[in-house]
C-alpha cells in the first residue's frame, strides 16, 4: 500500500521510518503542504499522511479522489483542517491520533507558565550579556493561586494533576464535565464567566469548533482579573489575536503563553530568520517581553513522535486489512 506524506519534516521522517520497518508501507514523503494545489503529489496513493497547517478543504477532498485516495491520516488530534462533509461526499475516510502524549502538551504548558511567572527567558538573555540585576524579574507564588482550565480532555486533566501539585486551586470548564475526574481531583466545574473572573492563570484545552472560535475575545478579556496570564496549547484560532494584543497593552492582560497561532501555516515549521516578518500581528505580538511563543512544539518529545508514528501507521493497517478504525472520524 502506498503512503504519501505532506508536511514532511526531518523529525517525522526518522519515527516513521524507524517505526515503517514493522509494517512495511511503501512510503513517499514530501515536504509541501496539502492544499488544492499540491494533491497531484497524492497520484496513485491509497493512502495521504497529513498534519496541523495541511488544507484538506473540499477542493483538495475531490483532488485527492479523482487521484483514488480512500484514506486520510491525521498524525496529530486536531482535525479542524479537513472537510468532513466534503470525505463524506467523496467516501474518504478520515483517521487520527487521539492521543500521542498528553504529558507532553501539558508538561509544555506547565513551562510556558513558570517560565513567564518567573521571566526566565528575561533573566537568561540578561546574564549571557553580564546583567545580573532582579529588577523587572518579579514573579509571584504558584502555591495558592486560580488556574482555570477550559476544556478537561486528557491533555487537560495531567495538567490539572501536575499544577495540583503546586498547590494551586483548579476552576475547570467543559460541555461533558466528568464528575468523577472533579471528585478525585478536587476541582469545581464552573461556568467561563467564573473562569474568567476568578483566574490566576487561564489554560485553553478545548477543541476549535464554531462556538470556541474566537472564545478569547474583547468581551471574554474584560471579565479577566487584571494581570491575568493566559496560555494557549490547543488552537491559535481560539483567541483574537489582535484583542489578545491590545489587552496586553492596557495591561489587562499580564503575560500569554502560547504554542499555536491564527495563522501559523505562514511560518510555523519554517527558518524564516532571514526575512522580514510581514504579518504586522505576529511581529507586533513578538515585540512584548511577557509573550512567549513557541513554534507548536508542545507534542515535541521523543514518547510522542514514537506514538505519533505508530498510532499512524497502526490506523492504515487497520484500514489495509478492513478491521474497524477504532480512531476513525466520522
Amino acid at each position: 500500500m502506498k503512503v504519501t506524506f505532506f508536511g514532511i519534516q526531518p523529525y517525522d521522517k526518522l519515527s516513521f521510518n524507524t517505526m515503517n520497518e514493522g509494517f512495511g508501507f511503501d512510503i513517499e514523503y514530501h515536504n509541501s503542504l496539502l492544499n488544492a494545489k499540491t494533491v497531484s503529489l497524492a497520484q496513485q496513493s491509497d493512502v495521504i499522511c497529513i498534519f496541523v497547517n495541511d488544507v484538506a478543504d473540499e477542493e483538495a477532498i475531490k483532488g485527492l479522489s479523482e487521484a483514488g485516495v480512500k484514506l486520510i491520516a491525521l498524525r496529530c488530534a486536531g482535525f479542524n483542517n479537513v472537510d468532513l462533509d466534503a470525505a463524506r461526499k467523496y467516501k474518504i475516510q478520515i483517521v487520527r491520533v487521539p492521543a500521542y502524549s498528553p504529558h507532553a502538551v501539558a508538561e509544555h504548558a506547565v513551562a510556558l507558565m513558570l517560565s513567564l511567572n518567573r521571566k526566565i527567558h528575561r533573566a537568561y538573555w540578561r546574564t549571557r550579556d553580564g546583567n545580573f540585576s532582579l529588577h523587572g524579574l518579579l514573579g509571584f507564588d504558584m502555591f495558592g493561586k486560580t488556574a482555570g482550565i477550559i476544556g478537561t480532555g486528557r491533555i487537560a486533566k495531567v495538567l490539572i494533576h501536575i499544577l495540583h501539585g503546586f498547590g494551586m486551586n483548579i476552576l475547570a470548564n467543559d460541555l461533558h464535565p466528568d464528575p468523577y475526574f472533579a471528585e478525585q481531583e478536587g476541582i469545581r466545574y464552573v461556568a467561563l464567566d467564573e473562569i474568567y473572573s476568578q483566574s490566576d492563570i487561564i489554560s485553553l484545552h478545548c477543541p476549535l469548533t464554531e462556538q470556541t472560535h474566537h472564545m478569547i475575545n474583547k468581551e471574554a478579556i474584560d471579565k479577566m482579573k487584571e494581570g491575568v496570564m493566559i496560555i494557549n496549547t490547543g488552537r491559535g484560532q481560539l483567541i483574537n489575536t489582535e484583542t489578545l494584543i491590545d489587552g496586553l497593552k492596557k495591561k489587562k492582560i499580564g503575560a500569554a503563553g502560547l504554542d499555536v497561532y491564527e495563522e501559523e501555516a505562514h511560518y510555523f515549521y519554517k527558518d524564516t530568520s532571514d526575512k522580514i516578518i510581514s504579518d504586522d500581528v505576529l511581529a507586533r505580538l513578538l515585540s512584548f517581553n511577557n509573550v512567549i511563543l513557541t513554534s507548536h512544539q508542545g507534542f515535541f518529545t521523543r514518547e510522542a513522535l514514537e506514538n505519533i508514528a505508530r498510532t499512524t501507521l497502526q490506523n492504515i493497517k487497520d484500514y489495509e486489512n478492513n478491521i474497524p478504525l477504532v480512531n476513525e472520524v466520522k
